[in-house]
């Protein structure tokens, strides 16, 4: 259990809708090393943090310093309020499979703004949990051509879609975009791309600056959600969960009607059995279905959902732990079942038993609200 009754912002009976937006990140640090400022896009990065009226600082070489703090929560608070513009480095270049989500991974930027107090980047990315922004962006777009239609784990396949790239595994594109401009970079570029499309997500709503881009529907636009309670108590600086509904209607709205025409998909994570879950979880469905109703004859012609349960692996934990010591996320290992991976590594989930409650819930669920819109994976 993660949250005691009496620790639940609401009640689902008589709910209260949180209707706030995200503030939009300013970092109090942004630095560029010499090699991104060489870049074109670079150059345009540093134009527009300057204009946002930013301070900027140019490192005498191409690493970045000045992190550390005396301690893991110093440490923890100068790198979130950092902004590192850097080139992206080889590796960057050799993309990687990433299952179920998508054929391949291709990361446009590594760390996020926001404070999930449950957040996935713990423990897989070393060092302090800087933002780092590649200015080397239009290389990086350019080398994913040589990787259409060569999904080794064959998803698109199986999908009947084209090659995906995924690009907010170790980021939030939307929290950064005001700052970057790389998600639009991107999209422009996916728009001339055939057999490929464009896959992100964001707990954010600043969307509006995508709405007018002509993607030629290559880029499929998510969003994250989950019982209010959740995203009150655990997730830190993002948007509420009603103005993340307003986020998603205005990208999948269709154009005519003054909207984006994404494809949109919904990203309900990580899911948890609070106390009262399924009337929790029944009132953000009813929500969702609510913002993606435009009417009579008029309905998003592509939706699809992913459903991604609660998972902690040892090194994450105390990771989260040092970061957020006051937490009320429970990882107990106790109530937990341990699943190990193909490379030895251990992660906790739910018992079985739970697992099998949560997801007969959410596919029967599901399919009462959006008959036409699939399930992509439950984990």
């Amino acid at each position: 259990m993660y949250l005691s009754d009496n620790q639940l912002a609401v009640h689902p009976a008589t709910p209260s809708v949180d209707t706030r937006s995200a503030r939009l990140w300013m970092p109090r640090r942004v630095v560029f090393t010499p090699d991104a400022l060489n870049e074109p896009f670079g150059q345009q990065m540093y134009e527009r943090i300057s204009a946002l009226g930013l301070p900027i600082e140019v490192m005498k070489n191409n690493r970045i310093t000045g992190l550390r703090g005396a301690d893991d929560r110093e440490t923890y608070r100068i790198a979130k309020n950092t902004l590192a513009v850097v080139n992206a480095p080889p590796s960057a270049f050799r993309l990687q499979p990433i299952p179920p989500s998508a054929d391949w991974q291709m990361n446009i930027a590594e760390g996020c703004p926001a404070h999930c107090q449950y957040c996935y980047l713990a423990g897989s990315l070393a060092g302090p949990p800087v933002v780092r922004t590649y200015a080397n962006l239009p290389a990086m777009l350019s080398n994913t051509a040589q990787y259409e239609q060569t999904s080794r784990l064959g998803i698109s396949e199986r999908r009947g879609e084209p090659t995906s790239f995924e690009v907010s595994c170790y980021t939030d594109v939307i929290g950064i975009e005001h700052l970057t401009g790389s998600l639009a970079e991107s999209i422009r570029y996916f728009s001339t791309r055939e057999n490929a499309q464009l896959r992100f997500v964001t707990k954010y709503n600043q969307v509006e600056g995508l709405l007018s881009l002509d993607h030629k529907g290559h880029t499929r636009a998510r969003v994250s959600l989950n019982a209010e309670s959740i995203a009150r108590r655990l997730e830190g600086g993002t948007a509420s969960v009603e103005a993340r509904l307003g986020a998603l209607r205005q990208l999948a709205l269709p154009e005519e009607l003054g909207g984006g025409g994404y494809p949109v998909g919904v990203i309900i994570a990580p899911i948890m059995p609070i106390p009262d879950w399924r009337e929790h979880y029944t009132h953000l469905l009813d929500r969702l279905a609510d913002a993606l109703d435009f009417g009579p004859g008029v309905t998003p012609t592509d939706v699809n959902a992913e459903f991604i349960t609660h998972r902690f692996t040892p090194g994450s934990k105390d990771v989260l732990q040092s970061w957020y010591p006051n937490t009320t996320l429970d990882m107990d290992e106790v109530t937990r079942a341990e699943k190990r991976n193909k490379f030895g590594g251990t992660k906790y989930v739910y018992l079985p038993d739970e697992m099998k409650a949560l997801k007969r819930f959410f596919y029967d669920e599901w399919a009462k609200r959006f008959p036409n819109a699939p399930v992509l994976y439950w984990t």
